[in-house]
């Protein structure tokens, strides 16, 4: 079934601040009849590329084998249970990466992610890590070739969400998860807008609840793949574990919820922190989104930082008793 599939150079990136709905994307985007997307979130790109001159010289089996067994290091849950297209084996994937003289970290990566392809039936790869938002410039060195979609969400809805899980994000106050939003959609947006259409794509979480056909059309366009209804009627995670909305069909009313979640003071600070940048993105404020002195913002930085620290030393103490 494989033997004919001939893989594509050309790799696909889902990146965006946290929170920001890329599950629900990725879900969508590996129901493509072409496109293999795994299930989790790959996090090795870029440390292994940084320390790539700690494995030697990669025409020798042995030094294959220290990148595969960091990339497990790394990411063990993602390589166990969310590539579903090959076992991850290190012995076998060492032999077959040395026959096939993948000598780099880039290559031995697209290896994985290839062989998963192809175990799948599918003649494209790609992942979602949204932090690579932030380092796209050189994943684009390490695949020249590589195609990224940025979803951008309200960062308000973003903020609610990343308050569910505060101690994952070390986020503890509005004006803090304001500013974590701000740094991830500027800069992807403006690496963006240097990386060109052909290579950057942007859309909204909002959009894709709304209009998901129209949206979903766009991104295939820009990937200058066929559009598939499959998009639409996404195969849904059977797993507990992973987002509930991926349980479901298309959720539109899943937005917006800041306007009766959030206190008015929340709102307050968090437009008067990122007003500009919101409606950059295209979402209106409620407010006056007055500016945030300087001290202000000093005072709740230090507010985060001083709980993320209780809870860091809280964790530390839990585990050494």
């Amino acid at each position: 079934m494989t033997a004919n599939i001939k893989i594509s150079s050309s790799p696909i990136f889902i990146v965006g601040a946290p929170r920001s709905g890329t599950t629900l994307l990725q879900y969508m985007l590996r129901s493509h009849p072409n496109i293999s997307l795994p299930t989790g979130e790959s996090h090795f790109f870029i440390p292994l590329l940084r320390n790539a001159e700690s494995f030697g010289n990669l025409n020798e089996p042995k030094n294959i084998r220290k990148v595969l067994e960091a990339m497990y290091k790394q990411s063990a849950d993602f390589l166990d249970t969310d590539i579903h297209g090959i076992k991850f084996d290190i012995e076998q994937l060492t032999t077959k990466f040395k026959q096939e003289g993948r000598n780099t970290i880039t290559s031995i990566i697209s290896g994985l992610f290839e062989k998963n392809a192809l175990g799948e039936g599918k003649s494209r790869w790609g992942d979602k890590t949204p932090y690579y938002v932030l380092h796209m410039k050189t994943i684009l060195e390490m695949y020249p070739d590589a195609q990224f979609i940025h979803l951008i969400r309200d960062g308000r809805d973003c903020a609610l969400s990343m308050f569910a899980r505060k101690h994952d994000f070390g986020v503890y106050n509005t004006f803090f998860a304001a500013k974590y939003w701000e740094i991830y959609v500027e800069l992807g947006r403006q690496m963006g807008s240097e990386l060109g259409s052909k290579i950057y794509h942007e859309i909204r979480y909002e959009d894709l609840l709304d209009t998901p056909q129209k949206t979903m059309q766009g991104v295939c366009e820009f990937l200058n793949e066929p559009y598939s209804d499959n998009l639409i009627n996404f195969k849904k995670s059977g797993e507990a574990g992973k987002t509930p909305l991926l349980q479901k069909s298309l959720q539109k009313t899943n937005q917006e919820k800041w306007r009766t979640k959030m206190t008015g003071k929340q709102i307050a600070l968090f437009e008067g922190a990122v007003g500009d940048t919101l409606q950059k993105c295209g979402y209106p404020l409620t407010t006056s989104a007055k500016p945030i002195s300087l001290p202000i913002k000093a005072w709740w930085r230090v507010h985060n930082y001083i709980y993320y620290k209780y809870h860091y030393n809280f964790t530390k103490r839990e585990k050494n008793e």
